[in-house]
């Protein structure tokens, strides 16, 4: 009698029942231990708690038994507070997968370096054989005043305990399911529907229209044994293979019989002819040889080898079965990109974006074709589809090329007339083009604005994130739109990676926008929790997601915690993303706004490196601006002296210039700056040349030169541009105040302290008068800290800056000596 062969269960059976079959009941309970012992998070925000009755009738039937039974539990804290308690959730507990292992075809694809890339980074194990619980927390607390702190009870064992890990498991499986399906990326290929030139160009992944019987398939692999077969035989039989059944394709990879035939094709790869050979690598596509296989090392050498001697229409064909086969060649393409450049009078339209898809795919710019591309697209620009003027984009975008404004224009132009009869895939590919050029198309935008919210529900969550990243990288504010992503993102909340849930927030946040349902933000730092396992690996998208939420005076302190403590700080400092300023403006922010957080700071001594380092930056090119210095020279001429107004940074961490004047309550001037600062020192009889060039340069901002690095450390705030109530220094407590307080000088008990602040175009939405989130936070937090704010905004001083020195006081004298400032202050 033959043994019994052992096969492993996971062939066989499900997850759930492969745990039940190989764990103990002692490993269950201790595996249920870890997912059941959860922490609560901490929101802080200048709201109080609202009641577990409020938050049941706020819900109301919004929320489905489904849900309800997936918070059977519930704490309290006083009679104030309830707090619901979330054990089990099964989209909580995923089993993750590892991206690099599925990435080997995508070569220089995690090489990006604008955090606003459309990389696509997905869910990490953070250690072999670790469990990650994640945090759970109540929905309807994120306006929370001060922490919850809830210690929850140690689980017990059950006799049903087994059976509860196992419907869990059952249950994350189908719901992970269901995500990967939602989640499911468009086809970045559906251009090449649009003309019959690209069945010679790429590589059909439909199945076939008449399948090979499994009975004839069996006979071609017995035939391999018996006979040598010459390179036309060889070729029939994998293009014969090639049309199985796909149950029965998928069997193939087990048989020796097919390996046996992959292996005399790799041995006698040079007999082959150029067609046969491109044939062979066709048919490797349906029966999903891996991309690691023999067989397709020895077709990448012998393409190379042949390459030159082959057309470009193949070499395009050979490509794109590159690209479905998932297989990383950058030595081939080096070869395609060359020969291209060397025939680029050859390139037909299809052909032209056929290369340009290609180029996206590899995630290589070619420098060479950067000219010859731009002059291709203007002159083939009213002839391209629309679904190939997005897959043009996204080739740009994806090989981070570079284009021209005139070029990218053009096609904005071009989008803005015919948007409607645009897919959203090629409309969002587009968006991104223009975010990474940073493009003001406002013609574009308009009708954007038009079109978008109605489709935003049935566009999947990464459509959504770029779109709702556009509008925050171009400061453009819509309300339309931003109330249309925030209204159906909460039930696909789910969905959203680390990535895109940080990108959501950020937006929001940048554009300082406030949406009708606070459903919104509460999901969002739900999923926060759920993904904290991943911010290990990727600790740049949560620092993004809390500025964000900062800047809308949201402060989870759970995640705070978490994001200042000295492993996760030693994190960001080790990213390949520059993270010390976003850090930095973190955790200044925490220590200003929230005084009862009892969670981890930034050390001292790294602040100090911090605020050195925003302060080099800062002497360099924020003081120098001449609008800045014209209004620093004319205050001290009009104020007495250098020693009546300071050009520094009041909040560093906020990292913009404040002119900084102190008043007495009669309104006469006090002195206190006696160390001479560069700007006055500089500008002192001296005042500022205003050329035509320097006037024209001001005016218009600097939208079309300004990196997405610049954007991403200035442009996060905004609010309203109004001075506030002077305060007596009694807005934080002394603890609070002793860290965050400037130390220059002694605060009077009735003096005042004006932050003056010129502000520039990159301060404020675009077209408007709305500031951005960061400079929102900036004059929140000036006034917390007891200033006056004072604005001086760029549509009132930049036409001033041409008028005469009298006009210039007389504006400055108002600002600073304001009636009824002078009259609340007495």
């Amino acid at each position: 009698m033959l043994p019994v062969r052992w096969r492993p269960l996971t062939v066989r059976l499900p997850f759930f029942q492969y745990l039940e079959a190989v764990l103990s009941p002692n490993k269950l309970r201790s595996m249920a231990t870890v997912l059941m012992c959860r922490r609560f998070p901490r929101l802080s925000r200048v709201t109080a708690l609202s009641t577990t009755a409020e938050r049941k009738a706020e819900r109301g039937s919004s929320k489905s038994k489904k849900e309800k039974r997936d918070k059977p539990g519930a704490a309290k804290t006083g009679s104030e507070a309830g707090v619901t308690i979330q054990l089990l959730k099964p989209q909580d507990y995923r089993v993750l997968f590892d991206p690099a292992a599925h990435g080997k075809g995508r070569a220089g694809s995690q090489q990006h370096v604008d955090r606003d890339s459309s990389q696509a980074l997905g869910d990490t194990f953070t250690g072999p054989g670790t469990v990650q619980a994640p945090w759970t927390f109540p929905t309807a607390s994120s306006q929370a005043l001060s922490p919850v702190r809830n210690a929850l009870p140690q689980p017990k064992s059950s006799p049903h305990l087994e059976q509860t890990i196992l419907a869990m498991l059952y249950k994350e499986e189908a719901e992970k399911e269901k995500r990967e399906v939602h989640d499911s990326k468009e086809d970045p290929r559906m251009f090449q529907k649009g003309r019959p030139e690209y069945r010679s160009l790429s590589c059909d992944r439909a199945e076939p229209a008449q399948p090979l019987p499994a009975e004839e398939g069996d006979s071609i692999l017995q035939s391999v044994a018996g006979c040598e077969g010459s390179p036309g035989i060889l070729t029939d039989y994998f293009l014969k293979l090639s049309r199985l059944p796909a149950e029965r394709r998928a069997a193939l990879a087990s048989d020796p019989r097919f390996s046996a035939l992959c292996h005399r094709a790799g041995t006698a790869i040079r007999l082959f002819s150029t067609p046969d050979l491109i044939q062979i690598l066709k048919a490797c596509v349906p029966l999903a040889v891996p991309a690691s296989h023999p067989l397709l090392n020895a077709c990448e050498a012998e393409f190379c080898r042949r390459a030159w001697d082959m057309g470009l229409e193949q070499l395009l064909l050979v490509a794109d079965c590159w690209r479905c086969l998932d297989r990383s060649v950058p030595s081939y393409l080096a070869i395609l990109f060359s020969y291209a450049n060397l025939h680029w009078k050859d390139l037909t339209l299809p052909r032209f974006v056929q290369l340009l898809y290609i180029i996206g795919e590899g995630r290589r710019s070619p420098a060479d074709l950067v000219q010859k591309v731009e002059n291709t697209i203007l002159k083939h620009l009213d002839a391209f589809t629309l679904e190939e003027l997005g897959a043009i984009c996204l080739g740009l975008f994806k090989s981070l090329s570079g284009i021209s404004d005139h070029v990218m224009r053009r096609i904005a132009d071009r989008v803005s007339l015919q948007m409607e009869d645009m897919s959203t895939y090629a409309l969002v590919n587009v968006l991104k083009m223009l975010r990474y050029t940073r493009i003001d198309h406002l013609p574009l935008m308009r009708e954007l604005g038009k079109v978008i919210p109605a489709r935003i529900p049935a566009t999947n969550i990464q459509g959504i994130m770029h779109i709702t990243l556009t509008y925050s990288s171009l400061h453009f504010f819509d309300e339309d739109v931003l109330t249309a992503v925030a209204t159906s993102l909460p039930s696909k909340v789910s969905y959203c990676r680390s990535k895109d849930a940080a990108k959501f927030l950020w937006s929001f946040g940048c554009l300082d926008y406030e949406p009708p349902n606070e459903e919104f933000y509460s999901s969002l730092i739900k999923q926060l929790h759920a993904k904290l396992h991943e911010f290990n690996k990727f600790p740049e998208h949560l620092l993004t997601a809390l500025l964000g939420l900062a800047f809308v005076k949201r402060f989870p302190e759970e995640l705070i915690d978490f994001a200042l403590g000295e492993e996760f700080v030693q994190k960001t400092r080790g990213s390949k993303y520059e993270l010390d300023k976003d850090l930095f403006t973190l955790g200044r922010s925490v220590e200003i706004e929230c005084p009862t957080y009892q969670g981890s700071l930034l050390p001292p001594q790294l602040c100090q490196e911090f605020t050195e380092m925003v302060s080099s930056f800062a002497e360099r090119e924020i003081y120098v601006r001449p609008e800045i210095l014209e209004a620093t020279s004319l205050l001290e001429s009009m104020l007495g002296g250098p020693e009546y107004v300071k050009n520094h940074m009041i909040l560093p961490h906020t990292r913009s210039s404040d002119l900084e004047v102190r008043l007495a309550t009669d309104g006469h001037p006090i002195p206190f700056n006696f160390k001479g600062p560069v700007a006055a020192q500089k500008l002192k009889d001296v005042g500022v040349s205003l050329t035509d060039d320097l006037m024209a340069q001001l005016l218009q901002g600097r939208a079309h030169t300004q990196s997405p690095t610049e954007v991403g450390s200035e442009a996060r705030i905004p609010g309203q541009d109004t001075a506030g109530a002077p305060c007596w220094g009694a807005a934080l407590p002394a603890a609070s105040k002793s860290q965050a307080e400037p130390k220059p000088g002694r605060w009077q008990p009735r003096e005042v302290r004006l932050a003056l602040q010129v502000s520039n175009r990159n301060h404020f939405c675009y077209g408007s008068k709305r500031l951005l989130g960061l400079h929102c936070l900036k004059r929140r937090q000036l006034r917390l800290l007891g200033y006056v704010v004072v604005e001086i905004p760029f549509w009132e001083w930049f036409p001033l800056l041409k008028r005469t020195r009298s006009e210039k006081l007389s504006y400055l004298h108002y600002k600073v000596f304001c009636p009824e400032l002078l009259s609340r202050a007495g």
